[in-house]
């Protein structure tokens, strides 16, 4: 019982962390515990039916196995144990979730004991995570005359699992709880330098906000036992940043219901709010747990007499509040008015937050139900042999006669699957599309294990093109939390059928290359759909989702994803850019000048930016498609010329086939697959048989961005305004600021050039630019550190080819060693170059950051409060976000540049250069 003893050591150390036993996954242990369980004398008796009954996690976990095998024995007479009857082996059986409790369920149903066979039946009416194999064993039984079976698909064919479920509350009481002001990021609700324990939910769960938030929480709880604690951003968007299914998992710890009593620690039913609403990627997230996401709109700008918008001293406007939702407020929500109420008065309509679909969440436990519902439903009428009665609501279906096609409704029409509708569907259609890319990211990977565990899901959907999990998010820092749990996922994920960064055999060389640049390259078809576990799940070929892990989950099991068709913004490009400015600032400018255009209203935010790029291959165009997360952009499209998108398809092909020369491919040759893929397509674009993706010339836009370049006269720096007097004016990513507002004088403590946003031209100038200020200045010095952590190893290994990698090594204080990985984040910098290993490093800050208090300018995309650096008590941290170009300056200078300078420094240096195509991108 030596696994068992450990097991109860463990429990004691968490005792000292607050924290209750770790819920068992573990067959071995749980093994030890039946063991006891059987042994009516033992004296751990009691507490082995606990952690039978009440601790072991369902799905398909190992524990699992273990516990559903036991309880067939019970059920079946050969185990007898007075505390599990048979009807309650079978009630426990129900809380499993599929996998190999389905397949005991029906191997009890199919047997020959007819009271047996009734209770079984009975249980799998309710269940939903049914898979092929389940779905055979049934539909053969039928096919053989089985009465059961036959009664197993008729249940299943009237949707039952679904109609017998109890109804939503008509009233739902709140009461309010403001996590904060400005827009919340998911960082807030879940840090990211807490990724390590986000598989553990209770660990990870005491890492929401703050001790002091977590107590008002519990004290608004204990005053008001019968309502719900609503979360809300005031004067802000909930969710921002990212999906991060474990932010929702800790607002449903701490505020939602718990799922079963028989599974810890795993609640749905959350309930959120932002004046603004929520991030459309943290919303899917709220539906996957079955949770309710309000737009409040409880503060509205101020109109003066003549109707035009009040504005302050900063030309931002004036909010008036129209109805408070201080925390402490009760309200009510009506789910058949779709009204907000307090007490009797009507604050606001909600029916957003109730379309029909979004009711069958609510009233499922979440979205993944109503997923596998449907297929259940359909598989089991059509084995019947009838049609299958309208159980769920029928999905929205827009069609606009005469009007022609975005280039997202062109690929959503494209992958549909089991549309009514013949027509070509318009945007605010609801649809279920096939997914052909899936990515799975390190930090959110344990989690979505569990989730494909939780649905009984053990191997890759056939209709997934391809799929890579990958190891960016722990590359800075091999830890003892990393080597913990990161060899564990990649073992998971594949033998599930992923690619995996790191061999779990140890045969090839671990990548950590940054997982969106992966997956742009393994992308090699401009009408595919991807779903990544990232919200800069943002290619440049195709559409990309960002999703949280759950719904990476279903992807990887369905090869589907449902959602309405989402609205798109047009953005095109005219005159010229200056031979100073980088493509960066010319994404920074795209931003500004929308929201001038608009009064600062953002309208790309929870739509597609469909951006007329044309001439820019993958690489560097990734820069912009990127940056549409910080825009708060559903996703982007970029619309490519043929020969632009036949370049990018060639350098992806080149990309695959180093990974496969690697040996990173697996028995089902999966990126052979995508290299013949990406032939077929060119062959298409080259005969004309099928040319690149484009918009329709009538296609219909929310909205419509023309950029100018030529106003684009220095480089443009997003700033988190730290110290703006409105807070929730901070950490927006909607400041943008010429250069010269700083003067030249701001101090910088910090660069980093690396995350996403870069490419390999980005290190090709940085190396440039330290060559041009030797021949300047005679000697590069830095008054700041440097840290450069290139996105992939292939850009590693392009620039040793060119030489440009010497270059850097020749001005660098620090080099990275495969061989010598890190084992701490570094917590002191020097005025040097550090050359640091591929993957996110500080844009991440999970692993290392900058020293509290520093002004950091950076190429990443973040500069939310403590994400890569956090505040002292007596400054507080920024990150400021620009070019290439402005980040090496600043280091060697120690503060910002003036644009005399940097006009200076990148004299002569190929900088990322954009001219708009002359061609006309439509259809």
């Amino acid at each position: 019982m030596n696994l068992y003893k450990e097991y109860i050591k463990e429990i004691e150390e968490r005792k000292g962390q607050g924290l209750h036993p770790k819920p068992i996954d573990r067959a071995d242990l749980l093994n030890e515990i039946i063991a006891q369980i059987k042994d009516t004398n033992n004296a751990n008796r009691e507490d082995c039916l606990k952690f039978f009954i009440y601790n072991t996690l369902p799905g398909t976990t190992p524990a699992a196995g273990a516990k559903a095998k036991f309880l067939k024995e019970i059920i079946l007479g050969q185990e007898t144990v007075a505390e599990i009857t048979p009807a309650f082996a079978f009630e426990l059986l129900s809380h499993m979730k599929g996998g190999p409790s389905i397949e005991v369920l029906l191997d009890l149903a199919l047997g020959n004991d007819s009271n047996i066979t009734k209770q079984a039946a009975d249980v799998l009416k309710t269940q939903v995570y049914l898979y092929d194999a389940d779905m055979a064993r049934i539909k053969e039984a039928f096919e053989k005359g089985n009465a059961v079976a036959k009664e197993i698909l008729e249940s299943y064919a009237k949707a039952e699992f679904f109609t017998k479920l109890p109804e939503i509350a008509e009233e739902i009481k709140v009461v309010t709880f403001i996590a904060g002001e400005g827009d919340i990021s998911t960082d807030l609700l879940s840090p990211g330098n807490q990724a390590h324990s986000r598989s553990d939910r209770e660990l990870h769960g005491k890492c929401m906000i703050t001790p002091q938030a977590q107590d008002e929480i519990k004290a608004l709880q204990a005053q008001h036992p019968d309502k719900s604690v609503m979360l809300i951003a005031e004067k802000g968007t909930m969710g921002v940043g990212s999906s991060r299914m474990s932010g929702v998992n800790n607002v449903a710890l701490w505020t939602g219901k718990q799922a079963s009593p028989y599974v810890p620690f795993v609640n749905f039913a959350p309930i959120v709010a932002g004046t603004n609403g929520i991030s459309p990627i943290f919303l899917t997230t709220v539906d996957v747990t079955g949770g309710i996401g309000l737009d409040l709109k409880n503060w509205v700008k101020k109109t003066g007499a003549n109707g035009e918008v009040v504005r302050n001293e900063s030309g931002d406007p004036v909010l008036e509040e129209v109805y408070s939702v201080a925390t402490g407020t009760v309200l009510t929500i009506n789910t058949k008015t779709k009204k907000l109420y307090n007490g009797d008065k009507e604050l606001i309509d909600i029916s957003k937050a109730f379309t029909p679909q979004k009711m069958e969440f609510i009233k499922a436990g979440g979205s993944y139900a109503i997923v596998f519902g449907k297929k259940i439903q359909t598989f089991a009428a059509k084995t019947l042999g009838i049609e299958a009665p309208l159980v769920y609501a029928p999905s929205k279906e827009v069609s606009v006669e005469g009007q022609g096609l975005t280039a997202v409704e062109k690929i959503f029409n494209r992958n549909s699957v089991g549309t009514i509708s013949k027509k070509a569907l318009h945007a605010g259609s609801d649809v279920r599309v096939t997914v052909n890319i899936v990515g799975s990211q390190d930090t959110t990977g344990l989690m979505t294990a569990q989730e494909l565990e939780s649905m009984a899901a053990t191997v890759i959907s056939p209709i997934v093109d391809g799929a890579y999990q990958s190891g960016c998010h722990t590359a800075s820092v091999w830890d003892k939390k990393a080597q913990a749990n990161i060899p564990k996922l990649m073992q998971f994920m594949n033998d599930f059928g992923l690619i995996t960064a790191r061999d779990p055999k140890g045969v090839y060389h671990a990548m950590t290359d940054v997982i969106h640049k992966v997956l742009n390259d393994i992308t090699v078809d401009e009408w595919a759909i991807i779903i990544g576990g990232d919200s800069h799940t943002r290619m440049s070929k195709g559409v990309a989702f960002g999703a949280d892990s759950g719904t990476v989950a279903l992807a990887l099991a369905t090869g589907e994803a449902s959602m309405p068709i989402p609205e798109s913004v047009k953005v095109t490009f005219k005159g010229n850019m200056a031979s100073y400015m980088d493509f960066r600032d010319v994404v920074h400018a795209t931003q500004a000048q929308m929201l001038h255009k608009f009064g600062g209203e953002n309208v790309f935010q929870g739509r597609i930016i469909e951006v007329h790029l044309g001439t820019l291959t993958a690489d560097q165009a990734f820069t912009f498609t990127d940056w549409t997360a910080e825009m708060k952009a559903k996703a982007s499209i970029c619309i490519s010329e043929d020969e632009t998108l036949i370049e990018s398809l060639e350098i992806a092909k080149g990309r695959i086939q180093i990974m496969i020369d690697k040996g990173m491919d697996n028995h089902n040759q999966v990126l052979q697959g995508l290299i013949d893929k990406a032939n077929k397509r060119i062959a298409e674009i080259k005969s004309g048989e099928k040319p690149a993706l484009r918009p329709d010339a009538n296609a219909k836009y929310y909205a419509e961005v023309e950029v100018d370049l030529d106003v684009i006269n220095e480089p443009m720096i997003a700033d988190p305004d730290v110290n703006n007097k409105d807070v929730s004016k901070r950490y927006t990513h909607d400041t943008i600021r010429p250069l010269s507002f700083y003067g030249g004088d701001k101090k910088v403590d910090l660069g980093f050039i690396g995350s996403c946003m870069v490419h390999k031209g980005d290190m090709k100038i940085l190396a440039q630019m330290l060559k041009n200020i030797e021949r300047q200045q005679g000697k590069v010095e830095f008054k700041a550190p440097l840290v450069v952590a290139p996105p992939t190893y292939n850009i590693v290994d392009e620039l040793k080819a060119e030489g440009d990698w010497e270059v850097l090594q020749k001005y660098s204080g620090f080099e990275f060693d495969d061989n010598a990985p890190k084992g701490a984040a570094r917590t002191e910098y020097e005025n040097m170059l550090y050359l640091e290993r591929p993957g996110c490093n500080l844009c991440m800050g999970n692993q290392e950051k900058a020293s509290k208090g520093d002004t950091v300018m950076a190429t990443s995309t973040r500069l939310f409060q403590g994400r890569v650096v956090e505040d002292t008590a007596e400054k507080k941290g920024e990150s400021l976000l620009s070019s290439t170009p402005v980040v090496v300056l600043s280091t060697i200078l120690g503060r910002t540049p003036s644009i005399e300078e940097y006009k200076l420094a990148v004299e002569g240096i190929n900088l990322t250069k954009f001219a708009p195509s002359h061609k006309l991108l439509v259809g």
